[in-house]
């Protein structure tokens, strides 16, 4: 049996294992991601997540553009 690599970020709770984002919620992510929506904004020196200055993800602008999209009437 082979041991696994875990890391968890400090400011977060975000792990890597076996270099495998994972949300503090379980669910499988994608670092970029967690960058776009978290570090970039929240993050400090303390912030292990290599992607941290990346906006190649998802982020709060672009999900925000996305319910704009959805709700045109409401952006007047």
């Amino acid at each position: 049996m082979t041991e696994k690599t875990v890391s968890e970020c400090p400011k977060c709770g975000a792990k890597w294992i076996d270099g495998q984002l994972y949300w503090s919620t379980g669910a499988e992510g994608d670092p970029h991601d967690l960058a776009g929506l978290v570090c970039n904004k929240l993050g400090d020196n303390t912030c292990i997540n290599q992607c941290k200055g990346s906006d190649s993800g998802d982020t709060w602008e672009r999900r925000l553009g996305i319910l704009r999209s959805l709700n045109p009437e409401d952006n007047e």
